[in-house]
């Protein structure tokens, strides 16, 4: 993955990129809402910080808006759960309480691979997960893959543009990052 590709398909599509963040600032981040970027999101920010409309801004946004975004997957599943339409069948037997359902979901996800925002509801596992790492598109239980890897989702959100893919990451399979990729492929056995 190249950093520059990255950089070339913003600049094309007009986003504003503003000065990379300092690891001071990463580990900032990374220390008040507790996960590590993963490394290619960790060289993006490093070198870049994308802004404007939709985009996670890391160094100006309030910490209750990034909480709220790295919130999202988890309540948008609940929001499934709540209204009767996902309950995967590798979960036990659903209670009949929403609260126990909750728990239960809550409790489930928390042991799952943390995403962090980058654009809208786009997301990219945190690290211990490699670089390479799949772009899911995350709507309450709805999840796609919505790129290989970080420049595969940038050309894929914001392109086409004409960009050269040099060493570009293979399709994304079920167990690439589960068990969003297994939702992501439809699998009722997520866990």
């Amino acid at each position: 993955m190249s950093i520059d590709d990255c950089i070339t398909i913003l600049t094309v599509r007009g986003v504003t990129l503003e000065a990379g963040l300092s690891p001071t600032e990463i580990i900032g981040v990374e220390e008040r809402f507790g996960f590590e970027f993963n490394p290619d999101h960790r060289r993006l920010l490093e070198t870049v910080q994308p802004t404007g409309e939709r985009w996670l801004d890391w160094r100006n946004d309030s910490p209750a808006s990034i909480e709220a975004r790295l919130a999202w997957p988890l309540e948008g599943i609940l929001f499934d759960v709540e209204h009767d339409s996902f309950w995967p069948s590798t979960w036990p037997k659903k209670p009949d309480t929403r609260a126990e359902q909750f728990q239960i979901a809550a409790d489930r996800i928390a042991t799952w691979p943390m995403l962090v925002p980058i654009f809208a509801h786009r997301y990219l596992p945190a690290h211990p997960f490699s670089g390479g790492a799949p772009v899911f598109s995350v709507w309450q239980s709805d999840v796609i893959v919505y790129g290989n890897d970080l420049v595969d989702y940038f050309l894929h959100e914001f392109g086409p543009v004409d960009v050269q893919r040099i060493g570009s990451a293979p399709d994304v399979g079920p167990d690439i990052c589960r068990p969003w990729s297994l939702l992501a492929f439809g699998s009722d056995v997520v866990d």
